[in-house]
């Protein structure tokens, strides 16, 4: 079998055997494919698409390119979700201990962020002391006991993926639904989790842009998960406003503690308890989302989804001074209050160039050797449907750096500001499973 041979094959639209995939992930992670050889493939791919049984197979000899993660050491149902990356996302750091909360076990491996802000491990990294590097016996070990665990990836955890996606990311190859999807699903299966939930986001400040790729994507991915005998289902989010009040890291674990307290911004507590409600549905805790709902609303309530945070901080080695005084974290030197120049109903606030503003002040990456400055960020004051006077404050910046005239005028910008009332939509779209 050759490379070239596998590569005319599907540029001319044919569809690939299960072995021709496997011998393009075993040889490629050898060594013994080029990058140019892979890179000429996956143009194909783009180009060509795959059916769902390709999509599938190249997914699953993804998967079992390194080490696949065995967690039936743990008890129960495991559950596990993976967001697709939006401005403001930080849904894990409540999610996580809310479902938790209930007796389900959430066993998860997570990733830094390249772009508008940190990942979920950069946000935790934000809370002093916080480790996100355990043995596998300390993870199992710490699932177990307290019902849940967020760490880095690893081991030799899917280590073709790793190849393709640096790869694809320098080829203009990564537009692409079979790649994308055998990508996210690849990894979340080689983590070992009984049932994900996919938050698939769309809109101005997510990777796809409307709600018909995002819908392609996720039921890629479900299909995926579903015929490698995993309990798969997807949200459809809107992301074409920044999800909650707060963008950058400490300001969105503040804003986490808030929304554990109680106090969350609405959009982002219905995106906790819709997403949390079916997580409790396929660890077959509750047979409706609407049982779901009821028991999730009562933890926030009571106040134990916060005092399963604190725990899920304190076993990780996090400070919980700083969870129970958030005031003790540190702050910017430059706080700005950007103001509306004229009057109405706020319309849109185009998340991309929010995201893209917190970055520029220091609170993501442009390249991945880039370091966070955990303080930065910009805190919204309105949301879409707000209606705004002039003068009024749109948006607080934060940051260390001391020239940020630029992000005043991009952040100001980004508030699309009408005399009539907006349509409000919901924050989850849809729902595939």
């Amino acid at each position: 079998m050759q490379i070239q041979e596998i590569i005319s094959k599907k540029r001319h639209g044919g569809v690939l055997s299960d072995e021709e995939i496997a011998f393009f992930i075993k040889e490629y992670v050898k060594g013994n494919i080029k990058d140019y050889q892979a890179s000429s493939l996956c143009m194909a791919i783009c180009c060509m698409g795959m059916n769902s049984h390709e999509t599938s197979a190249l997914t699953s000899f993804m998967m079992h390119s390194g080490d696949v993660v065995d967690l039936s050491k743990i008890q129960g149902i495991k559950v596990d979700k993976h967001s697709t990356g939006g401005v403001g996302d930080k849904t894990s750091l409540v999610l996580g201990p809310l479902v938790a909360s209930t007796g389900v076990k959430l066993a998860k491996m997570s990733g830094r962020g390249l772009g508008f802000t940190g990942g979920t491990l950069d946000k935790m990294e934000s809370i002093p002391g916080m480790r996100i590097n355990l043995s596998e016996e300390e993870f199992f070990d710490q699932v177990s006991k307290i019902g849940m665990a967020i760490i880095g990836q690893t081991g030799n955890l899917v280590p073709a993926d790793k190849k393709l996606y640096a790869l694809r990311d320098v080829t203009g190859t990564v537009d692409s639904i079979p790649l994308i999807a055998s990508s996210i699903m690849s990894k979340k299966l080689a983590s070992g989790s009984d049932a994900i939930l996919l938050d698939v986001k769309f809109g101005s400040g997510a990777f796809m842009k409307t709600l018909e790729e995002a819908k392609e994507l996720a039921q890629a991915m479900v299909n995926i998960g579903k015929s490698l005998s995993r309990d798969t289902r997807a949200i459809l989010t809107d992301m074409s406003q920044p999800l909650g009040f707060a963008v950058g890291n400490i300001l969105e674990v503040k804003e986490a503690i808030n929304t554990l307290k109680g106090h969350g911004p609405s959009d982002f507590v219905e995106l906790c308890l819709e997403a949390g409600s079916i997580m409790l549905m396929q660890a077959k805790l509750v047979s409706s989302k609407e049982e779901g709902r009821a028991i999730l609303e009562e933890k926030l309530a009571s106040g134990k989804a916060y005092l399963k945070f604190l725990e899920f901080i304190k076993a990780q080695g996090g400070d919980i001074s700083y969870i129970e005084e958030p005031s003790k974290f540190a702050v910017a030197n430059h706080i700005y209050e950007v103001k509306a120049e004229n009057e109405g109903y706020v319309h849109e606030i185009k998340a991309i160039d929010i995201g893209l503003s917190a970055m520029h002040l220091g609170a993501g990456r442009a390249k991945k050797e880039d370091s966070i400055d955990y303080t930065a960020g910009i805190i919204l004051n309105k949301k879409v449907g707000n209606y705004v006077k002039k003068g009024e404050v749109l948006a607080t910046i934060h940051t260390n750096k001391e020239h940020f005239e630029e992000e005043i005028k991009a952040v100001h910008d980004a508030f699309i500001i009408l005399k009539e009332k907006p349509i409000i939509y919901p924050i989850i779209r849809d729902i595939v499973f």
